[in-house]
């Protein structure tokens, strides 16, 4: 038997709400299946903490997460704690200390689910997102606040190694799943020194996988294609920024944020990786047990698929469709009036 040990951060909002579902999902699975055991250590590292304390998580916190096998984290957000605040001294210091420098986000239509797109082909590829560096490098500052002459300054960093390791990591990841086609998410015709940097560096790894087409579209085109034919992507490549626009119009096509699963990647496992969904702490409905918790169990998924159980990542996901294409059980979102625990309930029903 394989035993997980998993740090749960639950966060702000409805983080907790869809989070207690996907452990409760991991629970069910560990009953079902021998071969897989769990321990759960949850911190409430969270907004909250910070008014009480003057900072997201103890000065230690990142020695108390390091020792775990990986982190199922909530979603992060609150009024009264500016985002970057919540930001910078939570999930980047995690991201970035842990080197979980490959953002993974699938983008596919479940069975069930209907597209806003008027288009019934199958959507389903993902976007591999640079998460270490680039446009949300904390380097710059700002000058003469308030006068006419104010400026402010934010450096974009991209390093060879950067570029090149998440570069492999989209190649790798296409061939090992059978993926034909890396397409390079770009701006280099305007931005002319990282981008043009970021694509060469691209080309290189590129070459080297003689196997496996490549195309590069410039970030407003492929937003545009994203619409008008998501069918045909298989393995996006894109910077931070990038990638990060990309996912939530990802998400968009397929049903929405609830649907907007992801994991910060540590590929070397020497640190642990962190899975979320991409929604944030949606703060109109917490507290109301109405949010759609499919994203955060999705996330959950993903992470056992990144332990090697690739046949535990495809049971959860069946059992998903399976309660989506029944369309007895849906959450506000989806135009029904469950609840997140029922949601959590169905889904735990069919796995197996």
């Amino acid at each position: 038997m394989s035993t997980y040990n998993i740090a749960v951060l639950p966060g702000d909002g409805i983080g907790p709400e869809v989070t207690k579902e996907a452990v409760k999902v991991l629970k069910a699975l560990e009953r079902l299946d021998s071969s897989i055991s769990f321990t759960f250590t949850e911190f409430p590292w969270n907004s909250e903490y910070y008014l009480q304390h003057q900072q997201m998580m103890p000065e230690d916190g990142l020695e108390q997460l390091q020792s775990f096998d990986s982190i199922l984290f909530g979603a992060i957000g609150d009024a009264r704690v500016p985002d970057q605040i919540s930001i910078w001294q939570l999930i980047m210091p995690i991201r970035k200390q842990f080197q979980q420098f490959v953002n993974f986000r699938p983008v596919k239509r479940l069975k069930g689910i209907e597209s806003p797109l008027k288009n019934d082909k199958p959507i389903d590829f993902v976007i591999i997102r640079e998460n270490g560096e680039g446009e949300y490098s904390n380097i710059g500052g700002s000058m003469f606040a308030g006068e006419d002459r104010e400026m402010a300054v934010q450096n974009t960093i991209m390093t060879r190694k950067g570029v090149t390791q998440i570069a492999e990591f989209a190649y790798q990841y296409a061939r090992e799943n059978n993926y034909t086609k890396v397409t390079n998410a770009t701006k280099s015709n305007a931005i002319i020194h990282t981008m043009t940097f970021w694509d060469r560096i691209v080309e290189e790894v590129a070459a080297k996988y003689s196997d496996i087409d490549y195309e590069r579209y410039y970030i407003d085109a492929i937003a545009a294609y994203f619409v008008q034919r998501p069918e045909d992507f298989q393995v996006v490549l894109a910077s931070n920024l990038f990638g990060d626009i990309l996912s939530d119009l990802g998400s968009a096509i397929v049903g929405g944020l609830g649907f907007a699963p992801s994991g910060n990647i540590n590929p070397t496992r020497e640190y642990p990786s962190m899975f979320e969904a991409v929604h944030g702490s949606a703060p109109d409905i917490a507290g109301k047990n109405i949010a759609n918790p499919i994203a955060q169990i999705w996330s959950a998924a993903l992470m056992l698929e990144h332990f090697g159980r690739r046949d535990l990542y495809e049971e959860i996901l069946a059992a998903i469709e399976a309660v989506l294409e029944e369309k007895q059980v849906q959450t506000p979102d989806m135009g029904g009036n469950a609840t997140t625990e029922e949601m959590g309930d169905a889904i735990i029903r069919k796995l197996g």
